[in-house]
């Protein structure tokens, strides 16, 4: 990442608990785990809006 932006980030506890069990799995920090999930859906989503 060239640059990071801080945010507070409230999450249902029970979204919070499966990020952190997802990101455990993974062996992941849950930072980790959010930006992961976020940057493979933002690829996901480029990669449908570029198709014909």
């Amino acid at each position: 990442m060239d640059e990071e932006k801080r945010i507070t980030l409230r999450l249902p506890a029970a979204l919070h608990e499966w990020l952190a069990a997802q990101a455990k799995s993974a062996r992941r920090s849950l930072n980790s785990e959010i930006v992961y999930r976020l940057e493979v859906e933002r690829d996901a989503v480029v990669a449908d809006t570029q198709s014909p």
